[in-house]
């Protein structure tokens, strides 16, 4: 039993990996003990919408016979992960925790489930999230909240909450979400876990349900950096069935883990943690001097044009989603309320399909692209990104990287801000920018606040810049070892009030 067992935490996928490829240990014993972890705590987190534990089990079993038979099944055999439920997965139920796709069962795989398969991982659920990706809190979803494991009454963080949540449980060691404006980033913070949102264009999007194109991006979450970098080069590459997707991936990730940061230059981001908590700014600046002390060349930077960040996201992002959502018409997928002609039919449909947050998102979206609006607001959004991508180019030509706060806050009470959009849209101030330059940046957990709540601190990178973060995170990580601790068993007392 290694350290991470001992903890409560899931054992490092690498670890897990080896085990089941040599045959020290068998698929079928790591997905069963994965699968009892679900059993007993999903109840109280409701990280998973869909336990696929047949579909694992058979898995597993096929990966033994494989091995007994001689074969490598891949980098990742035997290792549980967990699918935001926004990622097509071949006869089951894909539903984006919404009412309109309730009961669809895709006729194929997303790229990355492909990917995952090849390298021998297994499967074990869909995981919760916001209604089609568009919340902070994990809280829009139309099947009920997701909890956050290390306090029950406090949030996960969103929308890729039941991600975050189902590794820092222990449910499984990995899993793939999505990031659109932090939506990795930011509940890997709150559960106190690592999530990186790589370059856009080096995760093929296919198979992913679109929430805004332009800005959507898949990636890992991960117990360690270590295994969120595998998890990361497994899914990673070009494929011709994404037309956005890069042709170029950059070096491998895994050899720079122990590369350190000596000799790079790190800016502190001003603006990141103008408005953040006291003790996410301390523990911000704990990080600074742990990279000063590895040798790296920390000085504060200021990049003014990311203040633009929430508003230009707040209107590109909606007008997208007014795009994209549009084929939700009750007429070819998804939830149909039959009516007595087509108007009211798909009025019906989309009404009675789509959530509040959705709707709310729907109508701002096509506003701003209406005639006499687009100009005022769509347009000048896409000049406000322009000059957040020159802000970003300036201060990647004096720095290798930027640091700064992934979340204002730690994870905050259930019901708290679903009455005050405003106030949610602000849990992603830290994280937009990146999504709206295309540019990759992860959370490394780093202590806790005043509350006992994980803090996570983000690191920053211009395009393809992934493996000098994850050498960077790393030095954080080892740094911060163990300052997290594991998670509480916070369903044996009801979470913290």
């Amino acid at each position: 039993m290694n350290d991470g067992e001992r903890m409560g935490l899931p054992a490092p996928a690498a670890g897990l990996a080896h085990a089941v490829r040599t045959g020290a240990a068998s698929a079928v014993e790591v997905v069963e003990r994965h699968l009892r972890a679900i059993e007993g705590g999903n109840p109280a987190i409701n990280a998973f919408t869909l336990v696929m534990a047949e579909d694992a089990r058979r898995s597993a079993e096929e990966l033994d016979r494989r091995v007994a038979a001689g074969e490598d099944p891949g980098v990742l055999a035997g290792v549980p992960v967990a699918l935001k439920d926004n990622l097509c997965t071949r006869g089951v139920a894909t539903s984006c925790s919404s009412r309109m796709l309730e009961g669809w069962r895709p006729p194929y795989d997303a790229t990355v489930v492909g990917r995952l398969r090849e390298a021998g991982a297994v499967v074990v659920g869909k995981t919760n999230m916001d209604e089609f990706a568009m919340g902070s809190s994990t809280e829009t979803s139309a099947f009920g909240p997701t909890r956050n494991p290390r306090d029950t009454a406090r949030v996960p963080g969103g929308s890729s909450g039941g991600s975050a949540a189902a590794v820092a449980a222990g449910f499984c060691p990995l899993a793939l979400g999505s990031d659109t404006g932090g939506s990795i980033r930011q509940p890997a913070a709150l559960c106190g876990v690592v999530g990186l949102k790589p370059t856009y264009g080096t995760v093929s999007r296919y198979g992913l349900v679109a929430f805004a194109s332009s800005l959507d991006q898949i990636g890992p979450l991960a117990a360690t950096v270590a295994d969120a970098a595998l998890l990361f080069e497994v899914v990673r590459g070009h494929d011709p069935a994404d037309s956005t997707s890069l042709d170029r991936t950059g070096p491998p990730v895994l050899p720079a883990l122990d590369r350190g940061v000596d000799g790079l230059g790190i800016g502190l981001l001003t603006e990141l943690v103008e408005g953040a908590d006291d003790d996410v700014v301390a523990a911000v600046d704990r990080a600074a001097e742990v990279l000063s002390g590895a040798g790296a060349r920390v000085e504060e930077i200021s990049v003014p044009e990311v203040r633009l960040g929430l508003s230009a996201y707040y209107l590109i992002a909606p007008a997208e989603t007014s795009s994209n959502l549009a084929r939700y018409d009750g007429v070819r997928y998804g939830l149909r309320v039959d009516a007595e002609d087509t108007t009211t039919m798909n009025t019906a449909s989309r009404s009675r399909g789509f959530g509040p947050e959705v709707k709310r998102r729907i109508m701002l979206g096509t506003y701003v692209l209406s005639a006499g609006y687009m100009d005022a607001y769509y347009n000048q959004a896409l000049r406000a990104r322009t000059r957040i991508v020159e802000g970003f180019s300036s201060a990647y030509g004096r720095c290798d990287l930027l640091l700064g706060p992934t979340a204002p806050t730690t994870a905050f009470p259930i019901g708290e801000k679903t009455g005050d959009p405003l106030a949610m849209y602000l849990s992603d101030v830290c994280t937009i920018p990146s999504n709206l330059a295309g540019h990759p940046a992860a959370s490394i957990p780093f202590g806790t606040g005043a509350d006992g709540l994980p803090v996570g601190v983000q690191l920053l990178g211009p395009v393809l810049s992934e493996p000098t973060i994850l050498a960077a995170a790393a030095v954080l990580e080892a740094a911060s070892a163990g300052a997290a601790g594991p998670a509480p068993n916070r369903a044996a007392e009801g979470g913290r009030r």
